[in-house]
């Protein structure tokens, strides 16, 4: 089979539309074939309908404990964005590499794929374990079954490389992510007779409590060094409720989340917002009507901090093939929390390009990332080789 470089194969894997509301089947299927051509056995997990799927692959002995490269397949959507190039194919200016999920995060993929002809023909000391999933853009949600899946080998990991653009910097702590949808039920009627529960109108008061909470964790001291913004954010990012400005809305639902910090308790916005719905608001849609009045939440996804594990073998191996002495802690969430404390995979996340590109219109990786990439899993390879 001919090899391909990084390049050539991030071109590809571009070009297949795997936005997270779409199937990603297509995608996981060249990777499937890609790695079949190379006698390489892969195991997919898919979700309840089929429409999407995770990828594991082992090379080497499956005997010892060995390392994992973990990368995520989709996207985010390109929709009201204004894009100078196609999103979906690859276009490259001035050292840059252009498309959807160049950088986030099919540029690590794609440099993983590359090197697949050298992990095979190499007989290894320790097997290397490729990990990608679906639907981290929505919350890590597909990852879980993955990760099960990992629990039940008879030797697992001994640590997993997470591959989000870090700039190849080390990165051994980030932030947890608690994305909730609250849903407030009141009783239409007509505006001018005030007898209905308005709905819109308890949701303000949630988002209210919700900005209170945010503005007093912008207050609170720093108990971890390095995270910007030092601080939980708390944030309300849509609501949606009413029909007619006649009509007291009967509905009404707020989409947010809360990204918690390692060492912190990770349920206390959580359980104090709980607190205030039970003693404040339910009391006064209960007051205002006995037969109408209600909030539910629910959790759209979990994702646990990365707590740092200074000094532990997976961070001494990342360091060592990044060629660094340092670390760094970030904001964003990732599946490394989930690998780590679901898993019992010690993890550590390093990959190319910039999170400053990703999400935005005419995302882009820099060509030296790419190669900075390369490097880093030769050095990989070096360490793994008998």
């Amino acid at each position: 089979m001919i090899r391909q470089t990084s390049q050539e194969l991030l071109n590809q894997l571009i070009a297949f539309d795997t936005t997270s509301s779409k199937s990603n089947m297509d995608f996981i299927y060249f990777v499937e074939e890609y790695l079949k051509s190379y006698g390489i056995k892969v195991r997919l997990i898919h979700d309840k309908v089929e429409k999407k799927a995770n990828l594991l692959a082992i090379i080497g002995p499956e005997d010892i404990s060995g390392i994992m490269l973990s990368g995520h397949s989709d996207v985010v959507p390109v929709e009201g964005q204004n894009w100078a190039t196609d999103p979906f194919k690859m276009t490259e200016i001035d050292g840059k590499l252009f498309g959807r999920g160049s950088c986030d995060m099919k540029g690590f993929i794609a440099c993983v794929l590359a090197k697949v002809p050298d992990f095979v023909e190499t007989e290894l000391k320790e097997p290397l374990y490729l990990a990608f999933s679906y639907d981290e853009e929505t919350g890590c949600t597909g990852v879980h079954s993955l990760v099960d899946v990992v629990n039940d080998l008879k030797v697992k990991p001994r640590a997993c490389i997470v591959g989000e653009p870090t700039s190849m910097k080390v990165v051994n702590s980030h932030k947890g992510i608690r994305h909730l949808l609250t849903k407030v039920y009141g009783h239409e009627n007509h505006s001018s007779t005030d007898r209905g529960v308005n709905a819109v109108s308890y949701a303000a008061e949630i988002v209210t409590f919700i900005d209170d909470i945010q503005e007093e964790m912008r207050h609170r001291p720093a108990i971890v060094e390095g995270f910007d913004p030092p601080y939980a954010t708390v944030h309300v990012g849509r609501i949606k409720g009413g029909v007619a400005a006649n009509i007291t809305p009967n509905y009404c639902e707020i989409e947010w989340d809360y990204r918690p910090i390692p060492g912190s308790d990770e349920d206390e916005i959580y359980n104090r917002y709980c607190a205030f719905i039970e003693k404040v608001i339910l009391p006064k849609m209960r007051q205002k009507s006995d037969q109408y009045g209600d909030v539910k939440t629910d959790y759209l996804a979990k994702v646990p901090c990365l707590f740092p594990k200074t000094g532990s073998p997976a961070e001494v191996l990342v360091k060592h093939l990044a060629e660094q002495n340092s670390t760094h802690v970030v904001s964003y969430g990732t599946e490394a929390g989930i690998f780590y404390q679901k898993g019992g995979v010690p993890a550590v996340v390093c990959g190319p390009g910039s999170i400053l590109q990703a999400h935005k219109a005419d995302e882009y990786i820099d060509i030296s990332q790419m190669m900075a990439c390369d490097r880093f899993l030769e050095r990989l390879l070096d360490i793994v080789k008998k």
